[in-house]
């Protein structure tokens, strides 16, 4: 499992030219999926993000977390992350979840993210999506489980 997290002032996610969804700011968080994936990592992904301290407090120090600032998150479905780039010039797939159990672990994931006080908002899980994002700082993490 896979996320790239990134503190945001704005994000918009649209599907065929409609707005899906929009966050005034907080983080947007691409999510990856791996074959064999369990529920557990999903709570400490989940755990992790919303209480990860990448916001600056009033002396300027990345002391607060997105709950904290009381600001949202842009969950996006990203299996691409899962990409193993080791031989040629096109990455392969095959470690990356099948889609209904992708999409299940995505969903469960949310819904953990949205049980510690977080506004959660979604992509569409397998759509072609279009991202448009103000990066904060620009502030980018890349966690595992």
């Amino acid at each position: 499992m896979k996320a790239v997290i990134q503190r945001v002032k704005h994000t918009k996610l649209s599907v065929n030219g409609q707005l899906i969804s929009e966050i005034p700011g907080g983080l947007t968080v691409y999510f990856g999926v791996a074959a064999g994936d369990t529920k557990d990592k999903a709570d400490y992904m989940a755990k992790k993000i919303a209480n990860m301290r990448i916001f600056e407090d009033d002396a300027g120090k990345m002391n607060l977390s997105v709950i904290d600032k009381g600001l949202e998150i842009l969950s996006v479905s990203q299996f691409t992350l899962l990409a193993d780039t080791s031989h040629g010039n096109r990455p392969g797939f095959t470690g990356a979840e099948k889609p209904d159990a992708a999409n299940e672990m995505y969903e469960y994931f949310c819904v953990k993210l949205s049980e510690y006080g977080v506004k959660v908002k979604r992509g569409v899980f397998g759509a072609d999506m279009k991202i448009e994002q103000y990066n904060d700082g620009p502030v980018t993490i890349i966690l595992e489980a």
